[in-house]
């Protein structure tokens, strides 16, 4: 059995999310004050307090949701589990690729942190609120969506932002653009066009300005060659040197989140199990509307950690 351990994306925050781990096993309090201490912010009193409409914030939820899934891994790891024997690949959605990475020790936590609180701010600070939008657009072939885009898209932004599997399709740019463009969808079929209550035009080029702090932010860290390749969003293949990794953390910013590739990758690659490691079970529905014969399962609480570990014989 090939074994591959995906990261949760944005979206998948909820107030509450990690307290379990921390409650449970020291190694994951560990990492929760080490975020804490690296941001000068008591983020995990917001990840488990609230208010839901902070934690939101991307500035707060991008460094919360990579908690969560390296406090998973720490646990598991105190245990005995060895990501280099046991897992052939990572990945994650977006944000989740960072979390992928400090998992597989490219960099470390206290950095990764760091990393996602300079994200969060640069990708809401790159367009003035209300300038941008996304919208999901459901059951429409990519071709169409792509063609919706580009002729809404006439001197301004539109674009795939993701990929998501399932005939899930999201689009990023301007406001006006997008939301003529999801009305095209809806003329051509699309089951559902749904505007997003996001603050910010993920992944698309109006989000520049916020690849190039990334780009001098991934300048001044220490980077590591992962003990597990990581299959990289924006080009779908598994990347282990680290100048590549960053240049595609750069390009990952205003660049399509390609995950029903990677899915289909990891089938085609032999993969035959996903583990969800963090918060929610996002990617585990879309993994099981991507390919039916890859099995899934979750770790982000006590219970998983268990059941994970008797799967892996660790228990």
């Amino acid at each position: 059995m090939s074994i591959a351990f995906t990261f949760p994306g944005q979206g998948s925050q909820a107030v509450g999310m990690g307290k379990d781990l921390a409650d449970a096993f020291p190694e994951a309090r560990a990492v929760f004050d080490e975020v804490d201490d690296a941001l000068a912010q008591k983020l995990s009193t917001l990840m488990w307090e609230g208010p839901e409409d902070e934690l939101t914030l991307t500035a707060n939820a991008q460094p919360a949701l990579m908690a969560v899934s390296l406090a998973a891994i720490r646990v598991l790891e105190a245990r005995g589990l060895s990501l280099k024997n046991k897992v052939a690949y990572v990945a994650g959605h977006s944000l989740g690729e960072y979390s992928a990475l400090a998992a597989a020790g490219t960099f470390s936590i206290a950095d990764t942190a760091r990393l996602l609180r300079i994200r969060g701010n640069a990708m809401q600070a790159a367009v003035p609120v209300g300038e941008g939008a996304m919208a999901a657009i459901i059951g429409l072939e990519q071709a169409d969506v792509e063609a919706a885009c580009e002729e809404a898209g006439k001197g301004s932004v539109c674009q795939i932002a993701n990929d998501n599997g399932g005939g899930q399709l999201v689009i990023s740019g301007a406001k006006p653009a997008v939301e003529h463009a999801a009305r095209i969808c809806t003329e051509k079929g699309a089951k559902r066009a749904l505007m997003l209550p996001v603050s910010a035009p993920f992944h698309s080029a109006l989000m520049q300005p916020a690849a190039d702090a990334m780009r001098e932010a991934l300048a001044g860290v220490v980077k590591n060659a992962p003990v597990v390749p990581v299959v990289a969003n924006v080009v779908v293949r598994p990347l282990s040197d680290p100048d590549e990794i960053a240049a595609r953390l750069v390009e990952q910013v205003t660049g399509r989140v390609r995950w029903r590739e990677t899915v289909e990758w990891f089938g085609q690659n032999g993969v035959t199990k996903l583990y969800e490691v963090g918060a929610g079970k996002v990617l585990s529905g879309l993994s099981r509307r991507i390919d039916r014969n890859i099995a899934t399962a979750n770790i982000g609480t006590s219970v998983d950690i268990d059941a994970a570990l008797a799967e892996f014989g660790q228990a």
